[in-house]
């Protein structure tokens, strides 16, 4: 139980370290070959259209999606400031269902609204770490901010529902991290091309309807979208595709599922010395009872009943054994993790699987000493010592 719970917890150490804090939401993104546009320095392509109401119908429309957005962004902006303070974070061009595939709630001030949208109104909506990092702890409502020269309004504050910080082992996950840490900024997507000048595909970001349906989730949403690019060629295939965190944290499970898999073969071993020992200590019995079992033979018990008696005697054992093991095992598990700062995760298949193991050792190596009491002679039986 120690190794299992300790194993599932890497796991999902592993796949929350990619995919976050349960938002279940996977990014669609325009790539070309295997490098992601990025519009701060790659030129627009031909042939990829806009995203309409109907194309987002039909996303929605897949079983594994519960909701879509479309959003536009630039990760390291360098045209926004507060008097005399500058941003480097994300500034993004956001719909409306925005927020809710990522679980953002309003802190201070109030969410965008449709006239927002419609009016191309310039306001912003700032994440709590951007608040900090522009007006140093005060609240920023009613603020401007200058995008582009332009003034912006804050009208609002947000953060996560959940927050989870990821254990950083790379280079790859600290440029991430902070990436995220620098803070983000929010705009109506329709003011998008006036921050910038000039029209951009969008790209989305859908929730799955569970974090195992986000692969399949990803990979539909991307082969509608690209579906719909024109006028392309194999030296320059422009293409959407889908962030697939889930496969990536499988991949890394993999690596180490050979390495588990001999620590539990490893540890099944004491399985079999503990069914030698159950069957050391029924042999010792069924010799302590040998006049117990002439009597009852004598006065009619049958061969059936001394064999079950003594089946059930051994796998009771075991069960009482797999139940103060299984539970030992928890309060082992939650040693390691406080002692080496290894998550660890019960698994109840793994738990009812251990306690049923158990019996059936008892059973298996209870066999042998319930048969020979079964076959004891009544009258040798009754004359032993």
């Amino acid at each position: 139980m120690t190794i299992v719970s300790t194993i599932q917890g890497t796991n999902e150490q592993i796949k929350q370290n990619l995919i976050g804090s349960g938002t279940d939401a996977v990014k669609i993104e325009l790539y070309q070959g295997d490098m992601q546009l990025d519009f701060s320095y790659n030129p627009i392509p031909d042939g990829v259209p806009m995203i309409t109401e109907d194309v987002k119908k039909q996303i929605l429309e897949l079983a594994e999606v519960s909701k879509v957005s479309l959003y536009q962004s630039r990760r390291y902006s360098q045209n926004i400031c507060y008097q005399n303070t500058a941003f480097s974070g994300s500034l993004i061009g956001m719909d409306d269902a925005y927020f809710d595939v990522y679980n953002y709630y309003v802190q201070y001030g109030r969410n965008f609204e449709e006239n927002d949208f419609k009016t191309y109104k310039k306001v912003a909506i700032l994440d709590s770490v951007a608040s900090k990092s522009l007006f140093e702890g005060e609240i920023p409502i009613g603020k401007t901010i200058e995008i582009a020269s332009e003034p912006y309004i804050v009208i609002g504050v947000v953060d996560k529902i959940s927050k989870f910080k990821p254990v950083i082992n790379s280079i790859s996950d600290y440029q991430t991290y902070m990436q995220e840490s620098n803070g983000e900024i929010f705009i109506p997507i329709t003011n998008w091309p006036i921050v910038y000048n000039f029209d951009e595909p969008q790209n989305i970001v859908v929730k799955a309807t569970s974090t195992d349906d986000m692969t399949k989730a990803g990979k539909q949403t991307a082969e509608i979208l690209s579906a719909r690019i024109v006028n392309q060629n194999e030296d320059n295939q422009i293409s959407y595709k889908n962030d697939d965190l889930l496969k990536q944290a499988k991949q890394l499970q993999e690596l180490g599922a050979s390495a588990n898999n001999q620590l539990i073969l490893i540890a099944s071993i004491s399985l079999i010395v503990g069914g030698i020992g159950v069957m050391n200590i029924m042999l010792v019995s069924v010799t302590e009872r040998t006049k117990e079992i002439g009597l009852k033979k004598a006065i009619g018990a049958k061969r059936k009943r001394i064999l079950l008696q003594f089946l059930t005697e051994a796998s009771v054992l075991t069960s009482i054994g797999g139940i103060l093991g299984v539970v030992t095992g928890m309060i082992l598990a939650q040693i390691v993790s406080k002692v080496s700062m290894i998550p660890v995760a019960i698994s109840i298949p793994a738990t009812i699987i251990s306690v049923v193991f158990s019996m059936v050792i008892g059973i298996v190596f209870g066999l042998i000493p319930a048969i020979k009491a079964s076959k004891l002679n009544p009258i040798e039986a009754l004359r032993s010592e």
